[in-house]
C-alpha cells in the first residue's frame, strides 16, 4: 500500500510539473520544470526497481537536456553583437 501511494505521488508530481512547464510564460522556468518532470520520472523508475533506466533518465533527461535548454535560451536571448 505504501509503494502504491509513493508511486501515485510521484506520478502526480510528473503531471503537475509537466503542466507547469506548458503553462508558464517564462522560458527559463518552463525548462526547469520540464527537468523536474524528468527527475520525478527517474525517481519513479527507482521505485519500480529499474535503476539502470533511472540513471539514464536522471543523467540525460533531467541533467543534460535541462542544461542544453538553458544554454540555448541564454544564447538566443542575448542582443546581437556589433
Amino acid at each position: 500500500m505504501t509503494l502504491f501511494l509513493i508511486g501515485l505521488a510521484l506520478c502526480a508530481g510528473i503531471i503537475v510539473s509537466a503542466l507547469l512547464a506548458v503553462q508558464l510564460g517564462n522560458t527559463v522556468s518552463a525548462a526547469i520544470t520540464a527537468g523536474m518532470a524528468s527527475l520525478f520520472a527517474a525517481i519513479t523508475y527507482v521505485a519500480l526497481a529499474a535503476p539502470d533506466v533511472a540513471m539514464t533518465e536522471a543523467a540525460i533527461g533531467s541533467g543534460l537536456t535541462t542544461v542544453i535548454f538553458l544554454y540555448a535560451i541564454r544564447r538566443t536571448a542575448e542582443p546581437p553583437q556589433e
